[in-house]
């Protein structure tokens, strides 16, 4: 039986605040964060909040302060967070903890824990955070009769800076292929079972932890989930790897592309929805031989329609665009999609269909948003389901007129002529996706207008 074959029902899709429970509680009743910190032994909170461009943003709460916390949440300058959608003389940002979400983590320090959090702005939600969006999403897939699943592969590097250059951590990780490789992995045994072991701990069912294709890159996996939780499962994962890994001296980044020889770092996302009666995508009277239903297709068909202004999500900054546009590699492949098309399982599309079960979008990248992520790749998917498309024959994935984005500017370009996607920001309120493209035009030109690359001075610096 294949992983996402297993029933939905044997698979742990909350974080592991069920157990903390306190024993003498109402058991007809949810739990509050006070009573599950207190049964867990939490002494301080992490009430944590992302930006737009994926920050994470907390402030540190005692446990004594806790109820004030549940009932009045705790107030943030939205403008010094970062792309909040703020100016200075706006209101308090106040982060209101969603306690299904209360996270343990004492194996970073004793009685630590993180809840993550809805801001809202006088007292209603506020549509710029990027958790209220998601949600929000989610809730038109429920109009529909849907419930989104959605798995995550976090890949990463562990680096060091020396003399403004980065190399890799190991320096004994060198060989010319070394995705797999035994003797890499073993070397940063600990730091891989650290993590691991905490997210067992946590309940998420890590089950594998593997060098990936670049010196230095590596990629932990754990079940997949509903749409909410998997992200913040994301949010946390990352928030662990840092902190695990500069305790070691090393860091852990999730830069699309920080080496320009080596494959990039994605953020692929597993996809599949859910109904009353079970999975919607399976069907074994598929005429294409994927195995996918007609609801599936008509699934990929608008992710596919909709690729090029999804990547604005999906691979938001300017360094996304070196990893999906290059052209080789050390190791001899990208295993990044340039083009818009679906295939069975190959590797080779921006959709992968590994089973019927569930499809894969490999366009996201390491600094993906994955709230945005996911509830731009349901808002489109979903798209095409309302129409009833059709993505037609699996595509060979190399025609031009599918091309993705070349720069983050053409990203954005084709994000704001999407009405789609574009709504799917403004779903909890107006503005946000103006302010979006707004803030990543800015970072394109910031980069563009301000930066002199050691390419141009090769290029140029004897030329004329």
């Amino acid at each position: 039986m294949t992983r996402a074959e297993i029933d939905l029902h044997d698979i742990e899709t909350n974080n592991a605040t069920t157990s903390l429970a306190h024993p003498s509680e109402d058991t007809t009743r949810a739990p509050t964060l006070s009573e599950v910190a207190h049964a867990s032994g939490t002494t301080f909170i992490l009430a944590l909040f992302v930006t737009l461009s994926g920050k994470p943003c907390a402030k540190l709460v005692p446990i004594q302060a806790v109820e004030q916390l549940e009932v009045d949440g705790v107030g943030f300058a939205g403008y010094a967070a970062g792309h909040m959608g703020q100016e200075p003389k706006d209101s308090d940002l106040v982060a209101r903890a969603d306690v299904t979400s209360f996270t343990p983590i004492p194996f970073i320090k004793p009685g630590l824990a993180i809840v993550h959090c809805d801001p809202h702005v006088d007292g209603k939600p506020w549509p710029f955070a990027p958790r209220i969006i998601l949600r929000e999403q989610l809730r038109k897939a429920a109009e529909l009769g849907f419930t989104v699943n959605v798995g995550a592969e976090i890949e990463y590097f562990l680096v060091n800076r020396v003399n403004g250059e980065l190399v890799t951590a190991d320096r004994s990780d060198t060989s010319a292929t070394p995705c797999y490789d035994a003797r890499d992995v073993t070397r940063m045994y600990d730091h891989l079972t650290e993590i691991s072991s905490a997210m067992n701990a946590l309940g998420w069912g890590n089950y594998a932890n593997d060098h990936e294709d670049g010196n230095g890159q590596f990629e932990q996996n754990f079940d997949y989930a509903d749409a909410m939780t998997t992200a913040d499962r994301v949010i946390t994962l990352r928030y662990l790897l840092s902190v695990v890994a500069e305790k070691r001296g090393m860091q852990a980044t999730f830069m699309p592309k920080p080496f320009t020889t080596r494959t990039g770092s994605g953020l692929h996302m597993h996809l599949s929805l859910w109904d009353d009666a079970g999975a919607v995508f399976p069907d074994s009277d598929d005429e294409l031989g994927l195995g996918l239903s007609r609801t599936a297709y008509a699934f990929v068909a608008g992710i596919l329609e909709h690729a090029c202004a999804l990547q604005g999500l999906i691979a938001p900054t300017v360094n996304s665009y070196k990893r999906t546009g290059a052209t080789a590699t050390t190791s001899g492949a990208t295993w990044s999609p340039r083009y818009a098309t679906y295939g069975g399982n190959d590797r080779t599309h921006y959709l992968r269909v590994p089973d019927k079960n569930r499809v894969e979008l490999r366009g996201g990248d390491g600094s993906a948003n994955p709230y945005l992520a996911a509830a731009g790749a349901i808002a489109a998917g979903l798209d095409g389901v309302r129409r009833d498309l059709h993505p037609g024959k699996p595509g060979t994935g190399d025609s031009p007129s599918e091309m993705l984005p070349m720069t983050l500017l053409h990203a954005m370009d084709a994000f704001e002529a999407d009405s789609v996607l574009t709504e799917a920001l403004d779903v909890a309120g107006p503005g946000v996706a103006e302010y979006f493209a707004k803030c990543k035009r800015q970072e394109f030109f910031d980069w563009h207008n301000n930066t002199v690359s050691s390419w141009e001075i090769d290029r140029y610096l004897t030329s004329f």
